[in-house]
C-alpha cells in the first residue's frame, strides 16, 4: 500500500470523495428542518471537493495498491500546534482490510513531522459511525469537547475526538 499526497485530479479520487460528500450529507437532516425543535440535531461538517482542492491548509492523502484507489483522508492545519483529520473514506471494495487504520497512522505521522501537539477529528455519534469510533479509539484517540469552529450537538449528532501526537 502506497499512501501519498493527492492533487485531487484522478477520476477515482474525485469519485470517492464525491460519494463521501453525498453519503454524509444524506445522513444529516438539514438544520432548517429542525429549527423549531428544542433538541439539537446532527450537523454535517463534510467538506465539498472544491474546498479540499482549494484550501491551502488541507492536504489530502490517498492510499493505492497499484492502479487501485483504496481510500483517502485529509489533514487540516488548525494552528501551528494542532491538526484535524478530515474526509476519511475507504473504498467499499477495501473495507475491513486496514486501509483506514493505515491512512490515520500516516496522518498521525505527518502531524508529528509538522510539530503538532494535537490531532483532532469530528465524526458521527450514531450507530453508523461505530466502526469509525472504534478505529480511532484503537489508535489512541479519546473523546473531547467540540473544538475550532464546530458546534457541539447532542443525540445522534456529532462526536469529537483527539489524540496527543507531540510534545
Amino acid at each position: 500500500m502506497l499512501i501519498k499526497p493527492d492533487p485531487l485530479t484522478h477520476p477515482s479520487t474525485i469519485s470517492l470523495l464525491t460519494h463521501h460528500h453525498t453519503d454524509l450529507q444524506s445522513k444529516t437532516p438539514s438544520s432548517s428542518s429542525s429549527s423549531s425543535s428544542p433538541t439539537p440535531t446532527p450537523t454535517s461538517y463534510v467538506l465539498p471537493l472544491t474546498t479540499l482542492q482549494l484550501d491551502p491548509s488541507i492536504t489530502v492523502y490517498t492510499a493505492w495498491n497499484g492502479p487501485n484507489l483504496l481510500g483517502c483522508g485529509a489533514l487540516k492545519e488548525l494552528s501551528p500546534t494542532e491538526g484535524e483529520t478530515k474526509s476519511m473514506r475507504t473504498a467499499n471494495a477495501h473495507l475491513r482490510k486496514g486501509v483506514g487504520r493505515a491512512i490515520v497512522q500516516h496522518i498521525m505521522s505527518v502531524s508529528r513531522e509538522r510539530g503538532y501537539k494535537w490531532l483532532r477529528l469530528e465524526t458521527g455519534s450514531g450507530e453508523g459511525f461505530e466502526s469509525a469510533r472504534r478505529l480511532y479509539l484503537g489508535l489512541g484517540f479519546g473523546f473531547c469537547e467540540a473544538f475550532g469552529e464546530y458546534l457541539a450537538t447532542a443525540g445522534e449528532g456529532n462526536c469529537f475526538m483527539g489524540v496527543e501526537v507531540g510534545k
